[in-house]
């Protein structure tokens, strides 16, 4: 199954994406939130797209986020090698956790907002993990048993809100339109081997990211495990699994980071490609 969203900001409805047409589900559910993955959905509305007649998507509706705003987004940061070496941190002992505001959920063709004050916006190819059921102490041999799926995410960090100003990594990471998800949610059965994906990243047309998944620090069973040993996890809730090299911060001889005009263009194996199109912050 590959779960999508359509519609203006904050009325978007689901929907499934079938050989590359989208289709309305709204029929089934209300929408692909906390509900939505407690209660089974995923299997039920398979059953319903098989049984059931369903209306296209108009090809001009907006495309949202493929899940509906979590209680968290949680990040694991510094959890590829060569971006912990670009970077210059050291190979961290254990993961570094960190979160995104839920108001910094965006579509995955959405403007990103460049911060009031902001000089260092960077980028960062990720992919995410969706919750499937409630987790607290899981083990790691059971920890696949808790993923509903997977999702492509632009993990955005203003670096100078993010490193420069004290205190957490948090508010260099959750300002407005900082986490642009989808185009899809990818039931975790449509993903054979997510430690194999290729991830990449394009700024203007150039590549600037092109890794896999292979080299991260700590697998997806391990980062499940770990994180819920602190706070519990909600169906619905996204795991963004840290980014590879080639992020702006780390360029060298000079640090790029985004000025308005600027597009992104990004994409995992089996999770689609997005595109988000950088643009000055202006008081509405």
């Amino acid at each position: 199954m590959k779960l999508i969203r359509y519609g203006n900001i904050g009325a978007e409805k689901p929907g499934v994406l079938i050989d590359g047409k989208r289709f309305d589900t709204s029929g089934f559910t209300k929408d692909y939130n906390e509900e939505f993955f407690a209660e089974g959905g995923l299997q039920k509305l398979e059953d319903y797209v098989k049984n059931n007649q369903l209306q296209e998507v108009a090809s001009d509706e907006r495309w949202g986020s493929p899940v509906a705003r979590p209680s968290k987004i949680l990040c694991i940061g510094l959890n590829y090698r060569a971006h912990a070496e670009e970077t210059g941190a050291a190979i961290p002992a254990e993961p570094v956790i960190f979160m995104k505001s839920s108001t910094s959920l965006a579509g995955p063709y959405d403007d990103v907002i460049i911060p009031k004050g902001s000089e260092k916006t960077d980028w960062e190819v990720e992919l995410a993990v969706v919750i499937g059921k409630y987790a607290s102490y899981v083990e790691e041999k059971d920890a696949m048993d808790y993923v509903a799926g997977y999702v492509l995410h632009n993990d955005v960090s203003e670096r100078a809100f993010q490193l420069e100003r004290g205190g957490t990594w948090d508010k260099g990471k959750g300002c407005n339109t900082f986490a642009p998800l989808g185009p899809f949610m990818a039931s975790k059965d449509e993903i054979k081997d997510p430690h194999n994906l290729r991830l990449w990243l394009k700024l203007n047309g150039k590549t600037v990211q092109d890794s896999s998944t292979a080299d991260f620090i700590f697998d997806i069973p391990h980062m499940i495990s770990y994180v819920s040993q602190f706070m519990a996890l909600l169906p619905g809730d996204v795991i963004s699994t840290g980014t590879p090299q080639g992020v702006g911060m780390g360029m060298r001889p000079n640090p790029i980071y985004l000025k308005a005009g600027d597009e992104m263009e990004l994409g995992i194996d089996g999770l689609g490609s997005s595109k988000q199109k950088a643009v000055a912050y202006t008081k509405s």
